[in-house]
């Protein structure tokens, strides 16, 4: 039986991580199959540790400032549910506040499985600078 205290602890410290953009360390919370996708956005996601950190360090390390609103995490067993909002302001002046639903999957191991976030491309598409959605789409290395 999961552990749903544990698990949201441990999606909490993954958030804190993520926002220090500690993006080897948040890598390191999957398993090597484990998936990362962001719902709305075209492409297969990233799979296990090493693409993961190097797409979130894709989209993320530009960025000059990023503030992160936790506003509720709830928990049934493996699956935790994050709303939150992201603020993104990019070096150029630019920024959005982002709403996200974030979904994670946690294996028996506690390493994430699943890590899907739900967000409204449009609004960030129409926020972005023509610079980032470029250099984005070059895709990411892992």
């Amino acid at each position: 039986m999961a552990n749903t205290d544990a698990n949201k602890k441990l999606v909490a410290q993954f958030w804190q991580d993520l926002y220090d953009r500690d993006f080897d360390k948040v890598g390191a919370y999957f398993a090597e199959d484990g998936h990362y996708t962001d719902v709305p956005a075209p492409g297969a996601g990233a799979y296990g540790p090493e693409q993961i950190a190097a797409r979130l360090r894709l989209g993320l390390d530009m960025l000059s400032a990023y503030e992160h609103e936790l506003k509720h995490i709830v928990a049934d067993g493996d699956v935790v549910i994050t709303e939150h909002a992201e603020t993104w302001h990019w070096k150029t002046g630019e920024s959005v506040t982002l709403p996200f639903v974030s979904v994670h999957e946690i294996g028996p191991d506690g390493k994430f499985t699943r890590w899907h976030d739900y967000w409204d491309f449009n609004t960030l598409m129409n926020a972005a600078p023509a610079w980032w959605l470029e250099h984005i789409a070059k895709g990411f290395t892992a």
